[in-house]
């Protein structure tokens, strides 16, 4: 008889075992949940078939990431459609100040968690702010098309192209120049992009463009605890 198959169960970390108990024990969901943030220690990890990169350059921690894969192992004891919103919406359960938010999930976490604020969330922001304004003058002169918007957009904001850019920063990250970029890289490419933006402007002008982009983040409701 052949031998059978062998499933090989990774054991349960210290963080989800948290977010279990906290749970169970009566704790609101979303609170256990930071608090099994503040546990975890992994940048990165394959799970259920997926790969997940929590952290960038072992400073930026991508918080929305972790919560979903952290939620999806205790998916039968939290609100599906809280849950959901959290994951897909960044709508938080729970209203919380910036130093409970920080309490919760650790002083260590809380500075990696402001590193991708601003470095990947905010920098997403301001290009779409600037998308939004270019778009609205090409308007004005009764231009309706959207005909190299994208490049148009980087070269305001970062002085050069998005092509150009991303060649500029696969070639010092040492990856592939693939015509396809992955979630993973393209967040990375961001929070590059970001220490670009800060190396290459002003300060006035830097700081006008993270208050321009912080305006544009604050008013779609997403969550801010920086």
């Amino acid at each position: 008889m052949p031998d059978q198959p062998v499933t090989i169960t990774r054991p349960k970390t210290a963080a989800v075992r948290h977010l279990e108990q906290a749970i169970a024990s009566g704790k609101h969901w979303f609170i256990a949940l930071l608090e099994a943030i503040r546990l975890w220690t992994e940048d990165e990890e394959s799970y259920n078939g997926r790969h997940y990169r929590y952290v960038i350059n072992g400073e930026a921690l991508d918080w929305l990431l972790l919560a979903e894969r952290l939620s999806e192992s205790v998916a039968s004891l939290v609100p599906e459609e809280e849950r959901l919103a959290l994951v897909f919406q960044g709508r938080v359960p729970l209203r919380l100040t910036r130093e409970q938010f920080k309490g919760l999930i650790g002083p260590a976490k809380y500075r990696q968690y402001l590193n991708y604020f601003y470095g990947v969330t905010v920098e997403e922001a301001l290009v779409k702010a600037v998308q939004d304004e270019v778009r609205k003058e090409r308007y004005a002169r009764g231009r309706y098309d959207d005909d190299n918007l994208v490049n148009e957009v980087y070269l305001q904001v970062y002085g050069a192209t998005r092509a150009a850019l991303l060649k500029r920063f696969r070639r010092e990250k040492g990856y592939p120049q693939l015509r396809s970029i992955s979630l993973a890289e393209l967040k990375e490419f961001t929070y590059w992009l970001f220490k670009y933006r800060l190396a290459h402007s002003e300060k006035a002008r830097a700081a006008s463009d993270t208050k321009k982009a912080l305006a544009k983040l604050l008013a779609s409701g997403f969550p801010d605890f920086s």
